[in-house]
């Protein structure tokens, strides 16, 4: 019988840490040395934060100021280009970055044809109904997001999904991040149905429910979902 061979020693696989570490960075989530969400890294950092919240910032502003559409959509494209021009200068990945210019790019794009300014929020109103569908249909067929996501950051894969316990706190994690997302929609439609009127509440509402809200609803999920402590080693308090 021939055994079969080990794998050479200079290609060694990687860990579970560091798949887990691995799939959640793409995913946009990062782990502290302790095991935990990195909060402020999850949401991009200072810059990150800044990235997403700036060119609404501006729009809002700009438009508040002068009552010109496109003059506000070009301050708005100005402020996410200049993000990438900085990324490009440190080195940085450019992926978050060209997201927000292609964000803001067909936001201005379809409130300039429109002519109506409160449209700039339109696209987003799509994508929270996009990541409330995957997110409940992930749910209907037994893989949550939140267990896909957080289960490789707690080194526990894909075991999960044996163990009834655990597959029910990620059905429940998953509807808190659900539940953000709605509340956006709740609050933040209406606004925009009232037209240039509700605009500054709406882009206030944007600027505060995005990805500090977000960030705020994953980190309860990932409370409300942490394993039960394993019981003491009777041995052990005997001792």
């Amino acid at each position: 019988m021939t055994l079969p061979e080990k794998p050479a020693s200079g290609a060694e696989q990687p860990t579970m840490a560091e798949l887990a570490e691995g799939y959640a960075s793409k995913a946009g989530l990062h782990r502290s040395s302790n095991g935990n969400i990195d909060v402020l890294k999850s949401a991009g950092g200072v810059q990150g934060i800044a990235e997403s919240v700036l060119p609404g910032l501006v729009f809002l502003v700009a438009f508040t100021i002068t009552r010109d559409l496109p003059v506000a959509l070009i301050g708005s494209l100005a402020t996410a280009a200049a993000f990438t021009i900085a990324r490009l200068i440190q080195r940085r990945p450019l992926t978050q970055a060209l997201a927000g210019v292609v964000g803001v790019g067909l936001s201005a794009w379809l409130a300039n044809s429109t002519g109506k300014a409160e449209d700039f929020y339109v696209l987003g109103f799509f994508t929270n109904v996009a990541y409330i569908l995957a997110m409940a249909l992930s749910i209907a067929f037994r893989w949550p997001f939140a267990g896909l996501i957080f289960g490789f950051i707690r080194n526990e894969g894909l075991e999960w999904r044996k163990h009834p316990a655990r597959m029910k706190a990620y059905k429940i994690g998953t509807w808190v991040i659900i539940s953000v997302l709605v509340l956006r929609l709740v609050v933040q439609v209406p606004l925009y149905f009232m037209g240039e009127a509700g605009l500054a509440a709406l882009a206030t509402t944007r600027l505060l429910m995005g990805a500090p809200l977000y960030i705020l609803g994953v980190w309860v999920a990932w409370l409300l979902t942490r394993p039960a402590p394993a019981p003491a080693d009777p041995g052990t308090e005997r001792s």
